[in-house]
């Protein structure tokens, strides 16, 4: 299976202290962008890195009001994450799942009796 651009851009959103913590702020409600600074206590550049990269990844949508940027969570960004993570974690059922060593290791035992 190919990894696409929106799985990387996913995964990478959720690699960052900063990033989780931002969107643990916007579960409850828009934020705009110089409340966020504040409360993280980060730069400017700083924040705006993180932004890009939480916006890339399609979890976080913006809106400009005059010179404020005001950041929300998009729930179409965040039911493909769900669906995305669910994917990558979903755990077979046990009849399905195999290991290519145990049946190697069957065979040679059947050889060398």
């Amino acid at each position: 299976m190919k990894t696409t651009e929106f799985e990387v851009q996913v995964f990478k959103a959720f690699c960052d202290e900063n990033r989780l913590r931002i969107l643990q702020l916007l579960r409850s409600g828009e934020m705009c962008a110089c409340n966020l600074q504040d409360v993280l206590t980060i730069s400017q550049s700083t924040l705006s890195h993180h932004m890009k990269i939480l916006l890339e990844s399609g979890l976080v949508a913006s809106r400009k009001s005059g010179k404020w940027t005001y950041y929300h969570l998009c729930p179409e960004g965040t039911n493909k994450a769900e669906e995305l993570i669910s994917f990558y974690l979903e755990v077979p059922n046990e009849a399905s799942a195999s290991c290519s060593c145990e049946e190697n290791q069957q065979k040679n035992a059947h050889h060398t009796s």
